[in-house]
């Protein structure tokens, strides 16, 4: 028996409410316990801390969503053209492939030093491990997706001796477009979680930082309310990235493709 489908009201309703139900257990025990804001303080705590605080956030906000999403584009672009060049080249596949395995398997946390040492801009460092992060993803969904294209449309554009650049664009490219949907879904939250992570490693401090520094800093001086504003937000980034690229996939694929037709 199929399960019955989520009415529109319920995709948004449904979550919400079970949200709420676990922010009201976090109070409840909170207060029943009477654990000190120290060392666990409850949400509603942390909301009046974040909404007085919020003026002094929003500029490292800013500067982790700009590391985030240019670090997000730069893995599109980088991602697809890399994957274009494995599906069109056995070769270059057989000598850049490792190269990129390597570096999805090492943790960021191991590289990020060096990385940091070895690029002087900050700034820039920590864009480029969070790039390095968000790559991977989009590389491997997108090549998969060009690999997915039906071998007997592969076969007809041959008989009608379609150049590469026509297999490309009519056969290839639509066939990879979920693919590449689904991996850009993956490495919107892999960027931010990049740019944070490699922000804890640099141990940077300073106006022109992100929500790590001020994380770093409110844990050192046991702000630890200010600490979880600052993870809210953090976290509040990463849904609302994901929010953003399940829209644009709805948008891209939503009149074509059963993934998201509903």
């Amino acid at each position: 028996m199929a399960e019955p489908a989520i009415d529109h009201r319920g995709r948004w309703l449904t979550p919400l409410l079970s949200t709420l139900a676990m922010l009201a257990a976090w109070e409840a025990a909170v207060r029943w316990w009477e654990i000190p804001p120290y060392l666990l303080p409850g949400p509603l705590l942390v909301a009046r801390t974040l909404f007085e605080n919020f003026g002094s956030l929003l500029p490292s906000w800013w500067f982790t969503v700009k590391i985030t999403l240019a670090a997000l584009a730069l893995a599109v672009v980088g991602g697809v053209l890399l994957a274009v060049l494995f599906a069109l080249s056995r070769r270059a596949e057989a000598s850049l492939a490792p190269l990129a395995v390597v570096l999805q398997v090492t943790p960021i946390v191991a590289i990020a030093p060096l990385i940091l040492i070895l690029v002087d801009s900050t700034t820039a460092a920590l864009l480029v491990c969070a790039f390095i992060v968000a790559f991977f993803p989009i590389m491997a969904n997108t090549l998969q997706g060009l690999r997915s294209a039906d071998a007997n449309l592969r076969e007809l554009l041959r008989l009608y001796r379609a150049t590469r650049w026509q297999t490309l664009r009519y056969l290839l490219v639509p066939s990879a477009l979920p693919y590449f949907m689904a991996g850009l879904k993956i490495a919107g939250g892999l960027a931010l979680i990049g740019a944070v992570v490699a922000e804890f490693t640099a141990g940077a401090a300073g106006r022109e930082t992100g929500l790590a520094s001020r994380i770093l800093e409110a844990s050192f001086r046991t702000e630890i309310p200010k600490m979880f504003a600052a993870l809210v937000l953090v976290s509040l980034t990463g849904i609302g990235i994901h929010l953003a690229m399940q829209a644009l996939a709805r948008r891209v694929l939503g009149r074509w493709h059963d993934s998201e037709r509903g």
